[in-house]
């Protein structure tokens, strides 16, 4: 089935079109599940993604612990050691909220890579806007408290998703902020009495995003202007203000 170039994927849609049309044809929109397992660490990736709707985590492990090295939803790709010219990385990539996107092998992407310099350098673009994601995670987690980080995580997701409602549980929040539970849960409940969400089970609605970035404390923003500048067109990260 061949996919319109008026994808929902960013990074896909700012492409020109010879250059999306390297990718069309080997291009497969498939669902995602929760916790479906895009890499794992140390072994070889065998497909690359580019979300349309839900949430990729990134995430680093040691033998006993893990947390949230980054996020990936509709304004990007997995598959950064491909881009990078490796085939492997020491992180797991796995689906945190469910949605659809497109699929392509490594070795599609590959020969498209090889074969167009501009591809190559959108795809490199993207990488950069990322490690600039993952460097303010690191200046959010030294410097910011329980409840800036959470601002930080909701606005990041609803960036990524669909309307206000984001699907996320305490429970994958603490994992992702790396704290315990019980401080996910006085941070979001004072985020309610701040009438800036409601916690529901299992969801959480977002009310006021200005609040949120208020309470974010310049701590959001930064790798989103950074996507922005790099991706030509795009209004990511400021099209829900």
């Amino acid at each position: 089935m061949a996919i319109p170039h008026s994808t929902r994927n960013h990074l896909l849609a700012a492409l020109s079109p010879p250059d999306y049309g390297l990718l069309e044809g080997h291009l497969t929109r498939i669902e995602f599940a929760v916790r479906q397992t895009f890499e794992e660490a140390n072994k070889a990736v065998e497909h690359v993604y580019f979300p349309e709707d839900g949430i990729v985590s990134i995430v680093a492990k040691s033998r006993h612990e893990q947390a949230e090295a980054g996020i990936v939803g509709r304004e990007g790709m997995t598959g950064i050691p491909i881009v990078l010219g490796n085939d492997r990385w020491v992180n797991d990539t796995f689906v945190q909220v469910p949605g659809y996107g497109l699929r392509i092998s490594t070795s599609d992407l590959r020969r498209a890579l090889a074969e167009s310099a501009d591809l190559r350098d959108m795809c490199l673009r993207f990488t950069q806007s990322f490690i600039a994601q993952t460097t303010q995670t690191a200046l959010v987690n030294a410097r910011g408290s329980v409840g800036t980080r959470l601002a930080r995580w909701l606005l990041m997701a609803h960036d990524r998703l669909e309307g206000d409602e984001l699907p996320l549980t305490h429970e994958f929040l603490a994992l992702m902020l790396g704290v315990r539970r019980a401080g996910v849960t006085t941070a979001l409940q004072k985020l309610e009495s701040d009438g800036l969400v409601i916690a529901k089970r299992g969801a959480i609605h977002v009310l006021d995003r200005a609040g949120l970035i208020r309470l974010a404390d310049r701590l959001y923003g930064i790798a989103e202007a950074e996507y922005r500048r790099l991706i030509p067109g795009s209004r990511f990260g400021s099209d829900k203000d």
